[in-house]
């Protein structure tokens, strides 16, 4: 049986989730726009779906906007935000997800806004002073901030964040989805205007995500068409896999105390074997500090091989799946963007351990047992060398 330990690039489903989805794939199948009975009884699971999210956030329904997952939910916020109110300046870091970067360059690329990076420090904490002075400065900004790191595990600031927003009228927003079901949000105290949230990463199905949204702004719908989601996302909703979110986010916050004590021990078993079994580790970011860390995140760089194996596929070819970094990069050949700018050293291999509560403690062990015999076989080849 193979080990799973890449949960920031997607959870497996919880069974109790599936059973929700299960008659709405067959038995309620009706489109939730049409009038009949078919039709009323999708309507219903969504806007209970709908319901329970906005409970949960300590929102009302109208704040809660359906969308494909989390791209499509920061594409909206930021692209409707910005162009809605007219909007210059752009304020992030270099440390976003690339659903956040990539939709500012390419406004920026428009000559629609001014993108300022937040300046940081060699673990990538953000500045909270140079944002205040950025804000201070500007007439109206729109601010993109993370709350969890989704490849090194750095928590931000988005509460004293979100304070210096308001405080300087600027538009905040923050991408949850590596950190919602891990944490309560609760919109009424946070002042943020956009939260994200995606179903597949709290053991929710692939496909479908949410816009948490502040209704006092004003907003253009990224997706034409039909008058769905209070005319801000057209397209017939996605009945099941909504039905299915809803249900993922009430399990992660009903369970949430014990599967974060239970993430923080299996991280910090990993990091102690590791530290031990392996000489020249290292952690980056905030990843192996107690606080201001995501506890299902641990990003690892390793000691150079000269056999020139890779540790990834070296754990692949023992049933462990674990990644070099973001999942969304895997295919692109590309280093981190999150690691470059921390300023890695990209000739030293590195590896994302990320954990869910189906883990267990043997298979961290088995992990970095694995992974350290990779390490005492380049050992013995150096030593043969040497007496060669």
């Amino acid at each position: 049986m193979r080990i799973y330990l890449d949960n920031a690039a997607t959870t497996p489903l919880n069974r109790e989730v599936f059973l929700a989805m299960e008659p709405y794939l067959f038995e309620n199948f009706g489109n939730p726009s049409s009038s009949h009975f078919h039709g009323r009884e999708a309507r219903v699971a969504i806007e209970q779906s709908r319901g329970i999210i906005a409970d949960l956030l300590n929102a009302t329904p109208g704040h809660i906007v359906f969308t494909s997952g989390g791209s499509e939910a920061d594409n909206t916020a930021i692209i409707s935000g910005i162009r809605a109110h007219k909007i210059r300046l752009a304020i992030t870091t270099p440390f976003e997800h690339h659903a956040v970067l990539h939709t500012l360059k390419a406004l920026e690329k428009n000559g629609e806004i001014r993108i300022v990076y937040l300046k940081h420090d060699e673990r990538g904490n953000i500045s909270l002073s140079h944002l205040e002075q950025l804000l201070a400065a500007s007439e109206q900004a729109f601010v993109s901030v993370m709350h969890g790191n989704n490849e090194i595990g750095n928590l931000n600031d988005i509460e004293s964040i979100a304070a210096v927003c308001r405080k300087y009228r600027a538009v905040f927003h923050s991408d949850t989805v590596q950190s919602m079901g891990q944490y309560r949000y609760d919109t009424q105290s946070l002042n943020v205007d956009f939260l994200v949230g995606s179903a597949h990463k709290f053991h929710g199905p692939k496909g479908v995500g949410f816009l948490y949204r502040n209704t006092a702004l004003k907003l253009q719908p990224l997706i034409n068409g039909g008058a769905q989601e209070y005319k801000q996302r057209a397209g017939t909703e996605n009945v099941t896999g909504i039905v299915g979110l809803a249900k993922a986010l009430e399990i992660a916050y009903r369970n949430q105390s014990a599967n974060q004590k239970h993430l923080v021990k299996l991280k910090e078993r990993m990091i102690f074997k590791l530290t031990d079994k392996i000489q020249g580790i290292s952690f980056n970011g905030n990843s192996a500090q107690h606080h201001g860390t995501l506890n299902s995140v641990l990003s690892v760089s390793l000691p150079d091989l000269k056999s020139g194996i890779s540790p990834l596929h070296y754990l692949d070819q023992h049933q462990i799946s674990a990644s070099g970094g973001s999942a969304c990069n895997s295919h692109s050949g590309a280093g981190s963007h999150v690691l470059a700018a921390l300023g890695y050293d990209f000739s030293r291999p590195t590896l994302r351990f990320s954990f869910s509560r189906y883990n267990t403690e043997e298979e961290i062990d088995y992990a970095v047992e694995k992974l350290a015999s990779l390490y005492v076989k380049e050992s013995l080849l150096e030593r043969a060398e040497a007496y060669s």
